[in-house]
């Protein structure tokens, strides 16, 4: 009998969530995610230092030797993740996400000019665009940004989705894929309620996006579903059939080593057969039905601000290897 990654890969597009190159050497997926905690982590690590090395010294020759450390930061940091992206899809056959620094979630214009510029810097370095999401937070300012962005010919990924919403507003301004958090959104859960856990099929995550994909796949919208943040191997194997799955190294290898049936759980045919009312999202109704999911508001800023510490680690951490390497 195969085991439940092969079977899964079968069925949905399998993304692995990290920065660790020899993880996604290990799991073989498509495509690869990574988020400004992920490249934190990734940057710490001594197999890795030699990207975070060049990094610094391409910073310091761009800015001149008159420019301060400070200077020299600020390029470097905006162009590691890139240096780890470029690195990725030397390994994986299709895409990396790359995210824009999450500190302009609320900025439309800033936003743009960072996916922008993200994609010149692999451009120049000979990649397509077509190999690259964008990474945004689904604020609606993030969403509006991404709209600008789709129209002119660069991908994005709104990562950080947490109520239909956020997923329906994406869809409706022509966004490439969308990544709801399923583990995130089982954490609010357990936290308010008190429960210790859920059944499978009952995680509030999984409803969540089961709830999203079958509205997508109802409306005939081209965004893509991609389910991130998993807890469990319950809350991936509940979601078969979704269009890909962002899973982490831990849970890729639960997966690679664990045999049984893998029955598929969603289905475009599935999907067009049900009873859903459409809806229509203007900013208004946006910001209404945000307010109105504690959840959704909650979990949104919490992780806008966790992503903007992990980046402030990120500069800190560059910072003194800067000075290392030039002391």
């Amino acid at each position: 009998m195969a085991n439940l990654l092969d079977q899964l890969k079968g069925m949905t597009v399998v993304v692995a969530d990290t920065g660790d190159i020899g993880a996604i050497q290990q799991f073989t997926p498509r495509d690869a995610t990574t988020n400004p905690s992920l490249i934190t982590a990734a940057a710490q690590m001594p197999e890795y230092q030699g990207i975070v090395d060049d990094t610094l010294k391409g910073a310091r020759a761009s800015a001149g030797a008159g420019a301060s450390s400070a200077e020299v930061v600020t390029i470097a940091f905006d162009r590691l993740a890139v240096s780890f992206g470029l690195k990725i899809l030397e390994i994986v056959p299709q895409r990396v996400s790359t995210e824009v620094d999450a500190r302009l979630s609320y900025d439309t214009e800033a936003t743009i000019e960072k996916g922008r510029d993200l994609i010149a810097q692999y451009e120049a370095a000979g990649v397509s665009r077509d190999r690259i999401l964008i990474k945004v937070a689904a604020t609606w300012e993030g969403i509006m940004a991404a709209k600008v962005l789709e129209k002119e010919g660069i991908h994005t990924n709104l990562t950080l989705v947490f109520g239909l919403h956020q997923a329906i507003a994406c869809a409706e301004n022509g966004i490439t894929l969308i990544s709801p958090f399923v583990g995130r959104i089982l954490d609010w859960y357990k936290k308010d309620t008190g429960r210790d856990s859920y059944p499978a099929d009952e995680d509030p995550g999984v409803v969540s996006v089961t709830e999203i994909y079958n509205y997508f796949k109802k409306f005939d919208y081209d965004t893509e579903v991609m389910g991130a943040s998993f807890r469990n191997l319950g809350e991936i194997t509940e979601l078969a059939g979704v269009d890909l799955l962002t899973i982490s190294p831990g849970l890729l290898d639960e997966l690679q080593s664990t045999e049984g049936d893998l029955p598929r759980k969603l289905s475009v045919e599935s999907a067009k057969s049900m009873d859903i009312e459409k809806l229509n999202l203007d900013k208004a109704t946006f910001e209404a039905m945000h307010a109105a999911d504690p959840m959704a508001t909650e979990k949104l800023a919490e992780g806008i601000d966790g992503f903007a510490k992990a980046l402030e680690v990120l500069e800190a951490l560059l910072a003194d290897r800067l000075a290392t390497l030039e002391s």
